[in-house]
């Protein structure tokens, strides 16, 4: 039935939305959800967030930090109304009897995008061997302690450089933004998703990777198995993967599924 749902149109979750908000008598008393989320998602799920808010009357109360991270803070036991991080993630919460499998949602993906620091030599990066010169020739190299940061790891022994620059490589701790590394000298390249690169401050914003070596992240959203207002986060998740909520995702730089 909930999947069913999740292909309505908007018209659909603003019945389904108010539905819960004055059906289940919660309406009189606002609640708050809890949502942990990944700051690769933050600023279009805060949007979105924040609709839903508006139209339920209910408040949305969010937790941001790096996909290992929250992977770490649920496999510890705390506990959230809804877990968004990446796909595999939420499988593995699944298994750990943490999420409700039937309420698994994957609602977006993003690419991988590279970055340079603004007083840097711009490189051309869009072709394969362009990436790989422009790694070569770069003096510090920045990628995350996430799921990209995993992919680039991969993609330098693909390449054939990995061996030649490992040196360079800076990797900050999971949640940390490749964007403010290169705004403070940490690294003059950096690599992480579109929608964390795409309106980052300071930096030149490159672009996504050629389709050749390029890599995607599906992101998901599932209700904790400990929600104390499973109904209402059931509905907000919903909200993320409806019509409504595409424009959203497409701005802040994600790819609606």
């Amino acid at each position: 039935m909930f999947s069913l749902l999740l292909d309505g149109n908007a018209m659909l979750r603003r019945c389904l939305v108010a539905a819960l908000a004055s059906g289940l008598g919660l309406s009189a008393h606002a609640a708050d959800i809890k949502v942990v989320a990944p700051n690769a998602v933050k600023e279009a799920v805060l949007e979105i967030g924040s609709r839903f808010a508006k139209d339920t009357g209910h408040k949305v109360i969010f937790t941001w930090g790096g996909s290992e991270a929250i992977t770490k803070r649920i496999a510890d036991g705390e506990e959230f109304d809804i877990v968004v991080t990446t796909s595999q993630a939420i499988d593995r919460m699944v298994s750990a009897e943490k999420v409700a499998a039937e309420s698994k949602t994957d609602f977006s993906r993003s690419a991988v995008a590279a970055a340079i620091r603004a007083d840097a030599p711009r490189p051309d990066m869009s072709t394969v061997d362009g990436v790989r010169q422009a790694l070569l020739k770069a003096e510090t190299i920045a990628i995350s302690s996430g799921a990209s940061g995993r992919y680039f790891e991969q993609l330098f022994e693909r390449l054939g450089v990995a061996e030649k620059i490992k040196h360079k490589i800076r990797q900050p701790p999971s949640g940390a933004q490749i964007g403010d590394l290169l705004t403070s000298g940490g690294a003059q390249l950096g690599f992480q998703q579109v929608s964390e690169l795409l309106h980052a401050k300071g930096i030149v914003y490159l672009g996504p990777l050629p389709a050749d070596i390029q890599n995607y992240t599906v992101w998901s959203a599932g209700l904790h198995k400990s929600s104390r207002r499973p109904d209402l986060a059931r509905a907000l998740i919903l909200a993320l993967a409806a019509t409504e909520a595409k424009d959203a995702l497409s701005k802040h730089g994600l790819e609606p599924l």
